[in-house]
């Protein structure tokens, strides 16, 4: 696999690559500034009290923080000039601070151009993330 100042290209890629795994502490700024960001202000994203009012032992981080890690992850392997198409992910175990999710991945196709990447974003309580994201990546 080659890398370069644009990133990988199509013929880089060979169905079975593992990409560098990423390790995310979840710190409670991060949630909760995550959470802001994406203008998610529901309060089991940034109040403690009332997230275990409402059943969580604690804040968590919301999808649409999960959903921007997941490209990140693909696309800090890809480099920039990948073209993010389809992100499909499921949520499970939630990301809670204190923790640190690990994502992995691996390249499952490559056809007409695209490249699919499986992704797994797991914590101390499981899967919180799974799912795939196909990219199109430059070709010569």
């Amino acid at each position: 696999m080659t890398f370069n100042a644009t990133g990988l290209r199509y013929d880089d890629v060979d169905v079975g690559d593992e990409l560098p795994p990423l390790d995310l502490p979840l710190t409670r700024s991060l949630i909760v500034a995550t959470a802001i960001a994406s203008r998610d202000y529901q309060d089991v994203h940034h109040d403690p009290g009332l997230a275990q009012e409402r059943g969580s032992k604690d804040i968590f981080m919301n999808i649409l923080s999960t959903n921007g890690f997941v490209g990140r992850f693909v696309t800090d392997w890809a480099g920039p000039d990948a073209v993010l198409k389809k992100v499909s992910i499921r949520l499970g175990a939630p990301n809670y601070p204190g923790d640190t999710m690990r994502m992995t991945g691996s390249v499952t196709k490559k056809a007409d151009g695209l490249v699919e990447v499986a992704v797994r974003g797991a914590n101390g309580l499981g899967d919180h993330v799974s799912g795939t994201v196909t990219l199109e990546l430059p070709r010569d």
